[in-house]
């Protein structure tokens, strides 16, 4: 990445924003906000697409394992979404940013009229150097309206808004050729240029709380790498990292747009 590079989307998991236990991981997103606001103030255009409405909640009422009824899901949705943004606001208010709430269906981007209209609010909030914080809306969607998971909403977003670069932020550093949590000796991928080449060494699912995995992962850079825009792979332990990438360090796994 290079100073030209100037609107960036970072795309955070819901294994990234919580612990194990569900609860709010409070320093992870105490990170997020410094690192992002300070990006921000030093010029750059950021997007962040946070996954954990649903996890937080569940932390909230004591769920243990993600419900299968859609209408629990969506209901959880909208009580994670109140408790998510709530601790947006306040931590990116601490450094003296604001943040916005977006929340799109597929109908959002797939009508031409509504896309357009989404784009035009996108580049306004970043025009008056506001955060947009983007989530599905999880409490009205169902399946035929779905986009599904946030790794491919983040990928649609740096499309339609045209991004620099997405950023997503996983539970592991990068794309291995192997399963790293089975096989000690895998070695992570750190430039992919065909993804053909790599899908066959994409997992399933992820966390328990989340609805991503590698698949979704390499579903989303296919979509980003086709509107000429890289996408890369890294660690959500370390948000810093969006330091280094800036700086031109190697940071996970990156998928090159042509």
């Amino acid at each position: 990445m290079n100073r030209k590079n100037k609107r960036i989307v970072v795309k955070v998991g819901t294994s990234t924003l919580t612990y194990d236990t569900g609860k709010i991981n409070i320093r992870r997103i105490n990170d997020l906000a410094r690192v992002l606001s300070d990006l921000r103030n030093s010029g750059y255009e950021v997007i962040l697409v946070s996954s954990g409405a649903i996890g937080v909640a569940m932390g909230k009422l004591g769920y243990s394992k993600k419900p299968t009824d859609t209408k629990v899901k969506q209901s959880l949705a909208a009580v994670g979404q109140c408790e998510l943004m709530a601790l947006y606001d306040r931590m990116f208010s601490e450094y003296h940013n604001t943040v916005a709430q977006i929340l799109l269906t597929r109908s959002d981007i797939d009508i031409e009229k509504r896309k357009q209209h989404t784009k035009d609010t996108f580049n306004t909030l970043l025009e008056m150097g506001i955060i947009p914080i983007v989530n599905e809306n999880d409490t009205v969607s169902v399946e035929e309206i779905e986009i599904g998971d946030n790794d491919s909403l983040s990928a649609i977003v740096a499309k339609v808004v045209e991004a620099d670069l997405l950023v997503l932020f996983s539970d592991i550093d990068g794309l291995f050729d192997s399963d790293p949590r089975k096989n000690p000796d895998a070695h992570l991928i750190s430039r992919v240029e065909d993804i053909e080449t790599v899908k066959n060494t994409a997992g399933g699912a992820g966390s328990n709380v989340g609805t991503g995995g590698m698949v979704t992962k390499i579903e989303a850079a296919k979509i980003a790498n086709s509107a000429g825009i890289s996408m890369i792979i890294a660690n959500g332990n370390n948000i810093d990292a969006l330091y280094d990438l800036i700086e031109g360090k190697k940071v996970g796994t990156l998928f090159k747009a042509y």
